[in-house]
């Protein structure tokens, strides 16, 4: 049974960093595109940025664009969100998606709060 597995998340200062892991079983990472979402209380859920399968591109949205990077190792079957220069606005629970033709997986989320 496939699994994507999001921790990292914690309490953090503004300005501070924080780094997201997703590590998911069965399915290999390299395969598919995989995806940043997070979402805040009473608000939409919103794309933060995403690594495309079979590739090493990433896209961001422009509100986290040269603060978060994302990236993947393919030996930890793990794919990464880097925040730096993190803002009370960035508190919320991010999720991890991995997406291929077959199958649409996310992970379980992790709580990432910025406050001083």
């Amino acid at each position: 049974q496939v699994q994507l597995v999001d921790s990292g998340g914690g309490l953090v200062q503004p300005g501070g960093s924080l780094r997201l892991a997703c590590v998911a079983s069965v399915l290999t990472f390299r395969s598919h595109s995989v995806y940043w979402y997070r979402q805040a209380p009473g608000k939409e859920r919103e794309l933060l940025g995403g690594i495309i399968s079979n590739s090493d591109t990433t896209n961001y949205a422009d509100f986290v664009k040269g603060r978060f990077t994302i990236f993947r190792d393919n030996a930890k079957n793990t794919v990464y969100l880097q925040m730096n220069s993190l803002k009370s606005e960035d508190t919320a629970m991010y999720y991890c998606n991995a997406y291929r033709f077959d199958g649409d997986y996310w992970g379980q989320g992790t709580q990432v709060t910025v406050s001083s």
